[in-house]
């Protein structure tokens, strides 16, 4: 009999954080995949509610959200789409914030083959060059900034040496296998510790391009959602949050 008290004892303690924890949809921006998948696990360990996460292209996910999609919050590479939303009344007021500052990385997965100055642009010594579409990815954007102020956007169309990835990630899938050997990244994808963790990058001089100002939102939907606001409140102010975001090489606002 003392026992069973026990056990219900016990199961009367556990039973009001079953209840409160909650699983629910976030779509994040294809360059941001590794931190989300740490940030989401750190938020799951402390409070037990449970993001699903969903990668693709911020413009992707504009199109989504407005067709319906049950996301519930969207990292998004830019602040554009954030502000679309708002100023369609497709979030929840107030929700939008500024999460990371993101960089742009010139990267082959071959060692020593993309110099520091990012001469290799100018060479014959790569047939491919990858970049993200950038009408959907704002790092595809950013990447032919870079090309159009080193006049190097119509040569290679003329030569047909880039080729198209629909997100940050399938352009780094399409280096990392080999079809292109050089291409442009999110510094993210390959910074680890602050430091590069394979192949041979150029980190692009912030000047050659607009900033990437990476904005989250809270969508209406999920408005009344506790779990998603403590969700948003952890990524904008969990010194763990902000750690990890730190040492994938973004910075903070």
């Amino acid at each position: 009999m003392k026992k069973m008290i026990l056990a219900l004892a016990a199961v009367c303690l556990i039973w009001p954080a079953l209840v409160q924890a909650d699983e629910f949809q976030v779509a994040v921006a294809a360059n941001f995949t590794e931190p989300s998948k740490a940030i989401a696990a750190e938020f799951e360990k402390e409070t037990g509610h449970k993001a699903t996460l969903i990668f693709g292209p911020t413009g992707g996910f504009e199109t989504q959200v407005r067709q319906g999609a049950p996301f519930d919050v969207l990292l998004a590479a830019n602040t554009k789409t954030p502000k679309n939303l708002e100023g369609d009344g497709l979030i929840k007021p107030g929700s939008r914030f500024t999460y990371a500052q993101g960089a742009l990385a010139l990267w082959s997965a071959q060692e020593g083959l993309v110099d520091d100055q990012g001469n290799i642009l100018k060479s014959d010594k790569f047939k491919f060059l990858a970049v993200a579409d950038p009408d959907l990815a704002p790092y595809g954007k950013a990447a032919y900034d870079v090309l159009k102020a080193w006049s190097l956007l119509e040569p290679l169309e003329k030569a047909k040496k880039i080729v198209t990835g629909n997100d940050i990630g399938k352009t780094f899938q399409l280096i990392d296998s080999g079809n292109a050997e050089i291409g442009f990244i999110a510094w993210s994808q390959v910074c680890r510790e602050g430091k590069l963790s394979k192949g041979s990058v150029w980190q692009v001089p912030a000047n050659l391009y607009s900033p990437i100002v990476q904005d989250a939102v809270i969508l209406k939907g999920a408005a009344d959602k506790a779990a998603v606001q403590a969700f948003a409140d952890y990524l904008k102010n969990s010194p763990k949050a902000r750690e990890i975001i730190l040492s994938f090489g973004y910075t903070l606002p």
